[in-house]
């Protein structure tokens, strides 16, 4: 599989990307049950024409609690890591641009943040501020956003004392002007690279903290909740496991392989000098 979507033109992935989130605004709509109700007369239905993927022991529909459930993971992911590079982007301009003391207590806050691994902070974080999406949500940004403030203040330090930034200078453009028009674009490449390397990760970590029971709450479904839902039917009924964890090794392992593609890309095109 890695070698196939290795061998697709960026163009075609980015299309399957765009179908996907395009399918996580209409996957409620094509779920065939509703993903909360309870039929105790349908719990723990095998595979069949009318439950594609059977009942959970609630004899809730596991093919939209699936679907709907996509919603919540990758949508959450998207939203996550939407609001991180809206954060981490003008930090970082600030800092790489600015320097200074300023420079340095954005860096402090940043390096508190990095000292420790992300799932450590985002437990701590959201069992601060109680369980639910909202506050998984809160918590996940607040660990994800310093890596996008990191980066591009990088890009900007390396940018700024470029002959074509002392050029514009030279040529009266002030310091927004040259933020927007000249840094922002080399920026840009490398913060949709890390991107699209950081959905894999941040599916995982949303899942596993629903998992614990931090994320979204029951009955709604989510695919590290239903994970939850299903470990106690392990060994009689494994579906209940299995079918949610395929769903987020598929989806993680797209992600993952797109955001090679895409840095690879970027590596290829920066060195026939065109970015």
């Amino acid at each position: 599989m890695k070698t196939i979507v290795a061998r697709m033109p960026i163009m075609i992935l980015v299309i399957v990307l765009l179908s996907i989130s395009l399918f996580l605004f209409i996957a409620p709509i094509v779920a065939p049950y509703d993903p909360l109700k309870v039929e105790m007369g349908s719990r723990l239905l095998p595979i069949s024409s009318e439950h594609w993927l059977g009942t959970d022991h609630l004899g809730r529909d596991i093919l939209s609690r699936l679907l709907v459930g996509a919603q919540v993971t990758v949508g959450s992911t998207f939203l996550i890591l939407f609001l991180s590079i809206a954060i981490g982007l003008p930090f970082g301009l600030i800092s790489g641009y600015v320097g200074g003391w300023v420079d340095r207590v954005l860096m402090r806050i940043v390096d508190a943040i990095l000292a420790f691994p992300d799932y450590i902070v985002a437990i701590v974080l959201t069992g601060l501020l109680g369980p639910g999406l909202s506050n998984l949500v809160i918590s996940v940004i607040i660990v994800k956003w310093v890596k996008y403030t990191r980066l591009v203040r990088g890009t900007v330090l390396s940018e700024k004392y470029a002959d074509y930034i002392a050029m514009a200078k030279v040529n009266g453009l002030n310091p927004f002007q040259i933020l927007t028009k000249h840094i922002i674009p080399h920026v840009m490449g490398n913060v949709l690279v890390l991107a699209t390397l950081d959905i894999g990760k941040t599916i995982l970590l949303i899942a596993s903290l629903s998992y614990i029971g931090l994320g979204n709450q029951p009955p709604n479904p989510e695919w590290g909740s239903m994970l939850n839902e299903g470990k106690q039917f392990f060994y009689n009924e494994p579906q209940l496991m299995f079918i949610p964890g395929i769903a987020i090794v598929i989806v993680v392992l797209f992600f993952n392989l797109f955001g090679d593609k895409l840095r690879d890309y970027y590596d290829v095109k920066n060195k026939q000098g065109g970015y």
